[in-house]
């Protein structure tokens, strides 16, 4: 889900002067239009502006009048089991501690904010520093595990990062001068003169965006992706670090072959982001990478003049939302995806790395589907649950079941997210609910039902309480009666105060997240735009997204019993992704591994779940157009190049349907260990 979480992209915005000594150079000019520096450089440029009151005050009064659209809160500060030790962050209360703080730098002050909403463990709500080494956990065949150096780390380095080789084959000590890949595969015996699980478990409480503490482990290494366009390689949080606070490791390793302890130092590199502007001095920095622009706040969308330029613009946040770019139409779509302070991944996959069978035809985007050699067992590789084209991914999704079906598989393989150096290997972070619904009602036979029977309850959770009002544990299978789990919405008095200027017809066009007439009841027929929805007294059924788009098949292609979901939810299994594998499991009885993580974590088949994702500019959007903006409780316009994401809807639970699914157990049925043969 795009969750509680805010991504001040590079420095906050600050005032033009830069903290300098006499006679110092501006430390932004002095790496201006350099591709590669140290990560200290980096620091001396965004640790130079000096905090700015006036900003600090807009982001935080931003922030804290869009935390009553959030669903979550009351959760987040007191998590209940098995989260009682993972999550327990009061964010209204740090933003009270931050707003009297007093920083040195503004950049000190977009640290404090980033790691409070971290603390969160909620992946919804730059300059980027690299090593050649990224790491993976792999287990002996006595069952005992060691933290390695991924085998194929200088594959992925060399293809992504062969402008740097040279020099980290230069800062290699001794003999091991220039012979950085014989550390590939090798035993990582202690990171920084510790325990290498010091540092994955210092990771894990400040990595967030997950919150299962396993989950969190598992993003210090490295895993796979299927992008849009080809595969992608996941750094990691140990290799691929989001700010420059960190110069260098030191590795305590041995060799493959050999029973030589060698200590080595590695220096990190840091890049300049791709979705960053070039700049030439501090104030260049400033005016190009940290004020708002277009689609940072939200717009009227009947100032019809602006509202035309905002529908050619990519918004700045679709590039980090973990998910492939979508057309704006696509983004109208109730979406469930995870938010991250860098881009979706861009090192691409070496090509002999690549996945060895050949996909079949109907494969598309990020979608992939393979036969395997038995002829019998086929495997659908889906690294997310959006693609450029709706409509094609979604009958995509259907034609590369049947095919398979029409080759002789019997069994299937679904791969949500399965951890590195595996085959088919890949993370999934959400995306579009629609599609996460059909393959629900494609897969098996007790999943089909009429169109018309399909529906979501959308209730109401009051400003003060997150308790779920009234409603029951659903008795019928996945799609029988309903396609998706149970959601709270909260209504809080601007929610209620903007259904209100919508039943009065304030948006006559039905353009509206808000808007009664947006959703449609269990007989597909939509509510008046006159139904206030958010009062207490009212309890709906809402139809979702059904029916869909693509009319499914009358006869589910493959049985419960012959589909295992593949996943590493200890990883990144969030968003659409859970609710795909959570009804699958537990209506469908499908049965779920996951591969890799920790023996000692109990092995989770999903990371995060959500309910439906918005962002600080839709609900600004909301606001605006119900020409809400002046009100005392509307949130003002971000200054600064910020960005917000919130759990609009929360999905409850299908086996405790009066707690957030988020917060319930999800064991996966086997464990499978990651070994160097795999």
């Amino acid at each position: 889900m795009l969750s509680l979480f805010l991504v001040v992209v590079l420095s906050l915005t600050a005032s033009l002067a830069v903290r300098t000594k006499v006679g110092d150079l501006d430390p932004c000019a002095h790496i201006a239009g350099e591709k590669w520096v140290s990560p200290r450089e980096a620091r001396d440029c965004m640790f130079s502006f000096p905090v700015d009151p006036e900003i600090k005050a807009n982001i935080i009064q931003v922030v804290n009048a869009t935390l009553p659209f959030h669903t979550s809160v009351n959760y987040q500060i007191l998590a209940p089991p098995p989260f009682r030790n993972d999550v327990h962050e009061d964010i209204a209360a740090d933003l009270a501690r931050i707003s009297q703080m007093t920083y040195e730098s503004d950049f000190d002050f977009h640290l404090d904010l980033y790691h409070s909403f971290k603390r969160l463990n909620d992946g919804h709500s730059l300059y980027i520093s690299y090593l050649p080494t990224p790491l993976v956990l792999l287990a002996g065949s006595d069952g005992s595990q060691q933290v390695h150096i991924a085998p194929g780390a200088f594959t992925v380095a060399s293809a992504e990062f062969p402008d740097q080789i040279e020099f980290w084959q230069d800062a290699l000590p001794g003999n091991l001068r220039g012979k950085l890949a014989s550390l590939s595969g090798a035993k990582v015996l202690q990171i920084n003169g510790e325990d290498p699980f010091v540092a994955v478990n210092e990771n894990a409480a400040t990595t967030g965006g997950y919150q299962g503490f396993g989950t969190r482990q598992n993003s210090f290494f490295s895993s796979y992706s299927r992008g849009a366009k080809s595969w992608a390689y996941i750094m990691g949080n140990f290799a691929q670090q989001i700010h420059p606070l960190t110069d260098s490791v030191e590795l305590t390793i041995q060799r493959i072959n050999s029973s030589l302890v060698e200590t080595i130092s590695i220096p990190y590199r840091s890049r300049f982001g791709s979705v960053a502007k070039n700049f030439t001095d501090a104030s260049s920095y400033r005016a190009n990478n940290c004020v708002n622009v277009a689609g940072t706040n939200g717009l009227n969308l009947y100032d019809f003049a602006s509202a035309s330029q905002h529908m050619q613009i990519v918004p700045p946040i679709a590039y980090l939302q973990q998910q492939p770019i979508i057309s704006y139409e696509d983004r109208k779509q109730p979406i469930n995806v995870m938010l991250d302070a860098t881009p979706l991944s861009d090192v691409e996959l070496p090509e002999e790395m690549l996945p060895a069978p050949i996909p079949l035809n109907e494969s598309y985007s990020v979608a992939q589907f393979y036969l395997l050699k038995d002829n019998i067992t086929g495997v659908l590789a889906l690294g997310s649950f959006s693609a450029a084209n709706f409509s094609t991914f979604m009958g995509s999704l259907l034609d590369g079941l049947q095919e398979l079906k029409s080759m002789g598989a019997t069994r299937l393989i679904p791969t949500v997210p399965i951890k590195a150096e595996v085959l088919p290997s890949q993370t999934n972070n959400g995306g579009v609910t629609q599609i996460l619904h059909f393959p629900l009602k494609s897969l098996t036979p007790q999943s089909v039902a009429s169109p018309d029977s399909y529906w979501t309850k959308r209730h109401v959770c009051r400003p003060s309480s997150f308790s779920s009002p009234r409603f029951t544990k659903p008795s019928m299978l996945s799609t029988e009666p309903q396609a998706g789990l149970d959601t709270c919405t909260r209504a809080g008095t601007m929610a209620r105060l903007i259904v209100d200027r919508i039943n009065k017809g304030a948006d006559p066009e039905q353009l509206l997240s808000y808007n009664p007439s947006q959703w449609k009841n269990s007989s597909n027929i939509p509510f008046s735009v006159e139904t206030h929805w958010l009062e207490p007294t009212v309890n709906l059924t809402i139809n979702e997204c059904q029916p869909f788009e693509i009319t499914p098949p009358e006869a589910g292609i493959f049985d419960s019993e012959n589909i295992v979901i593949i996943s590493n939810g200890r990883d990144r299994c969030g968003s659409s992704c859970s609710l795909f594998s959570i009804e699958m499991s537990k209506n469908e009885g499908v049965k779920t591994a996951v591969l890799g993580g920790h023996k000692d974590v109990p092995p989770q088949y999903c990371g995060v779940v959500g309910g439906q994702s918005l962002h600080f500019a839709d609900i600004d959007t909301e606001i605006k157009s119900t020409q809400l903006k002046n009100h005392t409780l509307a949130p003002p316009d971000f200054k600064t190049n910020s960005f917000m994401g919130i759990t609009w809807r929360l999905a409850f639970g299908l086996e405790d349907p009066n707690e957030p699914e988020e917060w319930q157990d999800h064991p996966a049925d086997f464990n499978l260990p990651l070994t160097r043969e795999m």
